[in-house]
């Protein structure tokens, strides 16, 4: 099957001034068709992309938890294929796509540590059995079946029991998070005629996501 990009593109004068109010701007808008259409499913979704000790290529799809000035950033387990990857590294890169609206957003940079603090404010927010289930599993290691995992998830509900308190399951030592300290931050818009547009913001000076000086605005060819 083949589909027509009908997107409603996007221009120079059409960007906001820095990386993140544009890239904010678009959650906005996909969070808001999600809410209103029911087709932009999980519009937070971040796929993320390192490289192993061989020298190949890893992606898997996280959820973005945080986007502010520093970047955007994912939770993890410590000790998970990913972190191992971006630790002997420290690149990333990521997207967000959303094929409903033709657009997608494309981040480059260094892989910062999210801090403990924020760590556990956000994970004080996760649901009961997601919490738990930071615990029961020992992300991206061989398990037996799946009978394994579900025996060690009722083994940490029963440790630590729902009391509607949101510091009811602690913060599993090795769990954590990472942020992308971004170099270049790539706009896709989808065009009719496979012609899109690719409006690429490129670091040219110190700064964060929102600081406009730091950056420089080039078009790529699709």
């Amino acid at each position: 099957m083949r589909s027509e990009y009908a997107g409603e593109g996007l221009s120079e004068d059409g960007v906001a001034p820095t990386p993140l109010r544009q890239v904010r701007a678009w959650v906005a808008d996909a969070q808001a068709r999600q809410a209103e259409r029911g087709d932009v499913v999980e519009p937070t979704a971040l796929s993320v992309a390192t490289v192993d000790s061989d020298g190949h290529a890893n992606i898997r799809t996280v959820l973005m938890r945080f986007l502010d000035e520093r970047g955007p950033g994912f939770v993890t387990d410590l000790g998970s294929a990913k972190s191992r990857e971006i630790v002997a590294t420290g690149s990333v890169a990521a997207s967000l796509t959303w094929p409903a609206m033709y657009r997608a957003v494309r981040f480059r940079g260094r892989a910062v540590p999210v801090g403990r603090d924020e760590i556990a404010a956000y994970f004080a927010t996760r649901p009961w059995g997601s919490r738990i289930s930071a615990w029961a599993s020992d992300q991206s290691q061989p398990v037996a079946d799946r009978a394994t995992l579900v025996a060690a998830y009722e083994r940490y509900a029963a440790l630590y029991p729902d009391t509607g308190s949101p510091d009811d399951v602690p913060v599993p030592d090795g769990w954590g998070g990472w942020r992308i300290a971004c170099d270049e931050v790539e706009l896709w818009a989808g065009r009719r005629d496979r012609l899109h547009d690719r409006l690429v913001f490129t670091r040219v000076a110190d700064g964060d996501l929102d600081t406009a000086g730091a950056w420089t605005l080039h078009r790529r060819q699709p």
